[in-house]
């Protein structure tokens, strides 16, 4: 099955961008972001061996404003709220309740 940059996008939705979506609507439900923001959510696999393996990355992009971003320990399939709201807080977030 061909992955990433040329991979279909039509058709059955592939499950690793299904739980980015996931991922991108819970981060969007947890901040407070003004009209325009943007946000993106990728998996990254890092081969150091101080890198934690797959990471979860989380681009929050303001318009007109400074890009941030959060990442967490693990594919996104296995983000979940408190992982997310944890790295969120970590990254200097404002988190609503």
């Amino acid at each position: 099955m061909l992955r990433g940059l040329f991979a279909k996008r039509a058709g059955i939705p592939d499950p690793d961008r299904v739980a980015a979506e996931r991922v991108k609507a819970l981060a969007a439900s947890l901040l407070a972001l003004p009209d325009g923001a943007e946000i993106t959510v990728s998996e990254i696999v890092c081969l150091d061996p101080a890198c934690p393996g797959t990471e979860t990355v989380i681009l929050v992009m303001p318009k007109g404003g400074k890009t941030r971003a959060a990442k967490v320990a693990a594919p996104a399939a296995e983000v979940g709220e408190p992982e997310l709201r944890s790295a969120l807080v970590e990254a200097g977030f404002g988190v609503g309740a």
